[in-house]
Formats: structure tokens, C-alpha cells, sequence
């Protein structure tokens, strides 16, 4: 099978785990890379087409395919850009910042018959991976809690938009609120959010937040998620109908920091390809977890609290 060739457009904090999964993949070859950063080009100068506009790289490096890691505000454009020009995108979560840009991309997507896929990394870890097969032969889950703690400060290098509003859609509910809910959704199916509590920081950076969802089976599911955790903590605990525990640690194997994300993004463009071969990928993922986050902020901007679960979690060191 030829090697497709991809494109990457953002060279921030996340491009160097695509870029090394694309090296390690016979499925994929680096075509060009995009930022509007010359300084971020300057190493690629030399060895593979450079472009600091993605309509220009679009045009003369005709990619295969294209994965969109830029700042949340402008997946949209980019990843409609990409489908009008027929290329299969893969667009970092969130799909985008408002529900009605995603429902255009999935639109778009269909009608054109053009792959959109949003890489939920969170869904390739070994250890998620394991637990979920785990509980194929167990008794039925009757509770899940996934925690997603971490110092944002910590993760995000240089790119500073992470702890602007508007450009990240909000904070921890917006950027680490997607892998969450796709992680509910891979354990108990489609889910709906009940309650929701948002902590804001004096910028608006939602810093905490606790919400609690549901599946139409009565599962419920409890998120917890944090950008002011002095450490970092990735898990997910299953409570079986027979009262035991399952719990998946995805930090577990991984001392060094962030070197889960190696893996996790080989399997992230492992299932792109797929999707693209298949026909079978238009974005209903992405949008699913971005009408979830709208939903959360939307409960919690509402005033009504979650009661004593979620003021306890908020609390909860």
C-alpha cells in the first residue's frame, strides 16, 4: 500500500508527537508543514516544504491528508478549508469552539464524502485500551469516574492561548473536557450531562470543574477535571454491578513527562488512516463531545448546582 502523504498544520506542543508518529508509520509520509511561526519552521527549513498559510500549503504541497493542530479558535476554518479542497482532516479536540462550526464541519464532511476525524488521544492509551477490553467479560458497570488533573502551567510550552478564553473556548472544560467524554462514551455509550460546577479563574480560565453524566441505560459517569492540581493525575475506576473496582491509570508504565502521548497518538494516526480507507469517519465523535462541553458550561453558567457531589469534588484535593 503507498505511504499517504500528510500534512501538518501548528507546530506547537502537540505537533512533536504527530510528527514522530508519522516518522514510525509505514502508512504515512511527511508532505509539508504549516505554522505562521517562522521560527517554529526554521528546523524544518531544508528538509521538507515549509508554508506559513494553509490555503497556499492546500494548494502547491497537495497533501493526502492533513492533521490540524493549531490553537482551539481556528480548527474550524482550517478543517473546513481542508474538506472544501476534498483532504481528509484530523482535527485535534475539540472539533471547534461553538457547537454550530462543528455541525458545518459534519455537514460539510457528509456531503462531500471527505474524512473528519477528531483525535481523542485519550482513547488509544494502553492502559484505557485494557480496562475497556477488561470489561467485555465482566458484570455490568454500574458507576464510572474519570479524573483529568494536571498543573495547566506544566503542559502547554509556549503556546500561551491554552489560558486565553477565547481563543482555548474556555479552559479545562473545553480542552480537556473532549477526552473525558469520549472516554465516557467508550465505557458506557452515549452519555448526557445532569449537573456541572465551573470554577473561573479572575481571567475566565475555568480552572476546575465537576460534572456528572449519565447514560440512557442510568449509568452515571463522574468527571473531574482540574488545571491547578499540583502534580498530574489521568484515571478512569469502574464500580461493577458486583461491587468490585477496575480502575485504568494512564499516566501507569509512563515516568518521564507526557510520554504517554507517544503511543497514544501512534494509534491516533493508525485509526485516521483507517477511517480514510474505510469511508467511515465524518465527525460524529467530535461533535458528540462538543455538544457535551456546551452542555456543561451551559448547566453551569445556569446557576444550579450539583449538590453536595460536585461541591465536594471541586473541594477535593
Amino acid at each position: 500500500m503507498r505511504a499517504r502523504r500528510i500534512a501538518v498544520v501548528g507546530l506547537g506542543a502537540i505537533s512533536r508527537f504527530y510528527l514522530a508518529a508519522i516518522e514510525a508509520s509505514p502508512a504515512w509520509r511527511l508532505a509539508a508543514v504549516c505554522d505562521v511561526s517562522e521560527e517554529r519552521l526554521l528546523p524544518h527549513r531544508g528538509h521538507r516544504p515549509t508554508f506559513t498559510d494553509h490555503r497556499t500549503m492546500l494548494a502547491d504541497a497537495g497533501p493526502d491528508a492533513v492533521v490540524v493542530t493549531v490553537p482551539n479558535d481556528v480548527h474550524a476554518a482550517i478543517a473546513a478549508d481542508a474538506l472544501a479542497a476534498g483532504v481528509p482532516v484530523c482535527v485535534e479536540k475539540p472539533l471547534a469552539t461553538r457547537l454550530e462550526d462543528a455541525e458545518a464541519l459534519v455537514a460539510a464532511s457528509r456531503a462531500r464524502e471527505v474524512c473528519l476525524f477528531t483525535a481523542f488521544h485519550r482513547r488509544y492509551n494502553r492502559e484505557v485500551r485494557a480496562l475497556h477490553g477488561e470489561l467485555r467479560s465482566a458484570p455490568a458497570p454500574v458507576e464510572v469516574t474519570i479524573r483529568y488533573l494536571e498543573r495547566i502551567e506544566d503542559h502547554i510550552g509556549g503556546d500561551a492561548w491554552y489560558l486565553d478564553p477565547a481563543r482555548c473556548g474556555g479552559g479545562c472544560v473545553a480542552d480537556n473536557g473532549p477526552n473525558a467524554y469520549d472516554v465516557a462514551r467508550l465505557f458506557v455509550g452515549d452519555v448526557g450531562v445532569e449537573l456541572a460546577e465551573v470554577e473561573r479563574d479572575a481571567l475566565g480560565v475555568d480552572r476546575r470543574a465537576a460534572v456528572r453524566l449519565r447514560s440512557p441505560g442510568g449509568v452515571p459517569v463522574r468527571v473531574e477535571l482540574d488545571w491547578s492540581y499540583p502534580g498530574e493525575v489521568k484515571d478512569v475506576t469502574v464500580r461493577l454491578a458486583d461491587g468490585s473496582l477496575r480502575t485504568a491509570d494512564m499516566l501507569r508504565g509512563f515516568s518521564a513527562f507526557k510520554s504517554s502521548l507517544w503511543h497514544e497518538y501512534v494509534g491516533v494516526l493508525d485509526d485516521f488512516e483507517r477511517a480514510i480507507r474505510t469511508g467511515t469517519e465524518h465527525g460524529g465523535d467530535g461533535l458528540a463531545a462538543l455538544a457535551l462541553t456546551e452542555r456543561t458550561y451551559r448547566l453551569a453558567d445556569s446557576g444550579v448546582t450539583g449538590g453536595p457531589w460536585t461541591t465536594e469534588r471541586l473541594t477535593t484535593r
